[in-house]
This record gives structure tokens, sequence and C-alpha cells, in this order.
């Protein structure tokens, strides 16, 4: 019972649920832990990530290496002696290893089982090498934010192309087998952190302070709790038209992209639309932000008429004011952290306001202020943007093309023209096609450790 538990520690407790377990759930399926803990549904690890590694090969050999080489660490004694006294084979020995894994392998092309070796350590010596020269292949299944360095360690035993390497992280294991995430054996140094693998934010923080590090994204690994969108959806559900306005010099695209996805579609399709005031100078990102949600999205970009002056601020609240006068919106969703729309809400008292601020920019007294007035706020940083990659990656893509269009203009006809008059050598329109095709078409792209790009051509 929770009687005696302060207020504040009961609403953390209510939020457990809102942190993630995309990561943790990654690296469950690749060290190996059985598909039954996954199947525990709703308790992670998630069963639908085990499903989608399950189809790639390359998180298949790493999962079934991690496995068999747990398996042998745990039951070395048993398996050294069947081997040494009764001249087993792994193969021969079911009861202490994993054949179905084994089998897996095989069948994805790996083999790490020396035949003419009777010692369990030279075949863990031989899963380390596999691994280490394979775990790369896996890089991608995390997102970029998290230091791959990092994970990649998990898999890689110290010393483990050695014997003693290899005895020295064995009695490691078996000092402390109850401190290893569900007994499956990584490289870690146990320190009575409990399961490190209960959800993102343990595991991640826990990982980057291991190597002195701290992590401060933690809007990558946990969502805003449920009183804040209890908030919002109530806020919806009590209004009869809703427009959310944004203002782009005091919001983040990215953000807010956040909020729209970890929102329940059963409450934002009640929104009528979003309307974007965007100056000229703001982050081109707002402008593929309607690929991202379902709902209708109007982007205004509104032109400076003195270049050190933005009229973002009174466009909005003109906006504002014709959308609740003449189409009756009741309800408005305010996205900025300009404490200059105070003045919107209170000229407006018939509508109702909800504010999404980002905690950094909202200063105190306005926070007081809509706390005052009964106006429900929140900030955007607590929204889970850890699936919010798509967006950030179509914004790098987008601007990286119009820098390489700005940058780089070649017509290789042209080129061809311009360098035989150079020359002064004639070429028949074969003989050009057939340079163009074999050494002008296969050129590529050369990246200097100064960031400095050049191009080579095929010789």
């Amino acid at each position: 019972m929770d009687i005696n538990i302060p207020e504040e520690n009961r609403e953390e407790r209510r939020d457990l649920k809102d942190n993630t377990y995309e990561i943790i759930s990654l690296v469950a399926y690749l060290i190996g832990v059985p598909k039954r803990i996954f199947e525990k549904e709703p308790e992670p690890p998630k069963l639908d990530i085990y499903q989608q590694l399950e189809q790639q090969k390359n998180a298949r050999i790493i999962r079934h290496l991690c496995a068999v080489r747990t398996a042998i660490e745990r039951n070395y004694r048993h398996i050294n002696r069947k081997m040494q006294l009764e001249y087993k084979s792994l193969y021969s020995l079911p009861e202490y290893v994993p054949l179905d894994s084994i089998a897996q392998l095989s069948e994805d092309g790996v083999n790490f089982i020396k035949k003419s070796s009777s010692q369990p350590r030279h075949h863990i010596i031989e899963i380390n090498r596999i691994i280490s020269a394979r775990i790369n292949n896996c890089k991608n299944l995390f997102p970029i934010w998290l230091n791959w360095d990092y994970i990649r360690e998990l898999f890689l035993m110290p010393e483990g192309l050695t014997e003693e390497g290899t005895k020295a992280a064995a009695q490691i294991y078996y000092d402390n087998l109850d401190q290893y995430p569900y007994h499956m054996y990584i490289n870690w140094t146990p320190n009575n952190d409990g399961n490190i693998l209960y959800n993102d934010k343990k595991f991640v923080t826990l990982l980057y302070k291991r190597h002195g590090d701290q992590f401060t994204k933690t809007s990558k690994v946990s969502d805003a709790g449920s009183r804040i969108k209890g908030g919002i959806y109530d806020f919806i559900a009590d209004g009869e038209k809703i427009v959310v306005v944004v203002d782009c010099e005091n919001s983040d695209p990215y953000k807010l992209c956040s909020v729209l996805k970890n929102l329940d579609y059963e409450f934002t399709r009640k929104i009528s639309n979003i309307i974007l005031f965007d100056d000229v100078h703001t982050a081109p990102a707002w402008g593929i932000l309607e690929r991202f949600t379902k709902i209708p999205v109007e982007h205004m970009t509104i032109e400076r008429v003195n270049e050190g002056k933005s009229l973002v601020d009174i466009r909005l609240t003109a906006r504002a004011c014709q959308e609740h006068y003449q189409k009756q919106v009741d309800s408005f969703i305010i996205v900025s952290s300009d404490s200059d729309y105070w003045g919107l809400i209170t000229s407006l008292p018939a509508a109702r306001f909800l504010v999404m601020a980002e905690r950094e920019k909202c200063g105190s007294s306005m926070k007081a202020a809509l706390t005052e007035s009964g106006i429900f706020s929140c900030y955007i940083d607590d929204f889970y943007s850890g699936n919010t990659e798509d967006i950030r990656m179509s914004a790098l893509f987008r601007e990286v093309y119009r820098y390489l269009d700005h940058s780089f203009q070649l017509n290789i006809y042209e080129m061809m023209d311009s360098v035989l008059r150079t020359t002064r050598i004639r070429m028949t329109n074969s003989e050009k096609q057939q340079f163009l095709d074999k050494y002008v078409k296969p050129m590529r792209i050369l990246i200097g450790t100064d960031g400095e790009a050049s191009i080579e051509l095929k010789r």
C-alpha cells in the first residue's frame, strides 16, 4: 500500500511505466536472453523487438554465439569433465549446450567448434574471435545518439583470445552470477545495481557511468508521465474545436514531433490543424513536419519589414483572434516559450488554453502565472524523442543535398569538352563516351582527416 509514500514519490512510481525499453530489448536479444523472458508481456524486454531481430542474420549470429558462450561458461566444469573423460563433443551435450543455437549458427554459415580440441576454453576463444569480428555488423541496430563503442564493449571478453583472459572473465562471472542480466555473460563490472536491463534509462545511465561519462539525453530513454499526458487528453476531450499554434522562433521542431508521436491518435485526431508561424531565419526542419503527423499543417513564413524585428508574435496573436472569432475555435494549444503570449491568453477570456514550452526557455514567472490562472502547461522536453530519428535524418539529408547542390555543380559532358579543348586532344564521340564510362562515372569522393573532400577518378 502507498498510504505512507509522499505524493511526489507516488507520482514517480506511477510514471515508471513511461520509461522505454527499446535499447534494453536490443541488448537482451543480442546477449542471448531466452525467448520465454520476452514472452512475459507486458514486462520488458519486448517480444516485438525479438521477432524483428529474428529476421536479421547479423543479429541472430551474435545472439546465438553469446548464448553458447554463456552456456559453456555456466557449465564449464561439467562440459570439461565430459570432454576429458568420456570424449564427448559439444554436439553430444544437449543438457549443457543449446544445440538449437549451434544448428542456427551452422545454418547462418558460422562454425566455432574446433574439432581437434577437447578443451571447452578453446571453443570460447573461437567464439570471442568471431564476436569481435562480427559485432560491428549490429551497429546499425542502435540509434546514432547512443555511443556504439560503449555497447560494443559489452560483447568483448577482456583478453578473450587468450586462455588466461577467458579464465579471469569466467571467475568474475562465477563469483557474481546473480548480478549479470538474466545470468547471461557480458563484459560488465558487477556493482550491485540490480537488473541493469530494467529499462532504457537505467541501463544507458549505468553504461555511460561505467565509462566515466554522463548520459544527459534523458528524453531519448523516457517519456512524459501519465499525469502530463492525462492533462493534455482532458484538455482535448473538453474542447469543441482545437487548433495548435506554434511559434517556430521559440520552439524546437524535433521536440514538438516527439510530442505528436507519443500522444494517442484517438485524442490528437480531434485537433483541427497545426499552424506554424515561421520566421525566415528559423530551422528548416519545420518545412517537413507535415510528413510526420496526420494532423493538417499550415506553414506560414513571416517576412521581416525590419531585419532586426520579427513579426511572428504579432501575426500569431492576430491569427489566433481570427480563429476564435471567425471560425469558433474555442481551444488553443500554444507551443512557445515566449511570455509575450500571456497578452493573447488574457485577451481571449472565453477561449481555453494549454501551453507547451521548453524547460530551459520558460521562465519561472511565466510558469507561475499559468499555474495561478489554472492553465495547464507542460514541457515538450519531457516527451520520448528516441523515435524521432526519422525527422532528424530527413532534415539532415535535406540540408546536405541543398548544400551540395549549392557547392557542387558539375556536368561531365561539358567538363569533357573543356578538357579536350585544353589538351587539344581529338576524340570521336564513341571514344569520349568510353572514357567517361571507364574513368569518370566510377569516380569517388575521398574525405580527408580534416573533413576536406576531393574527387578521385578510376585509373
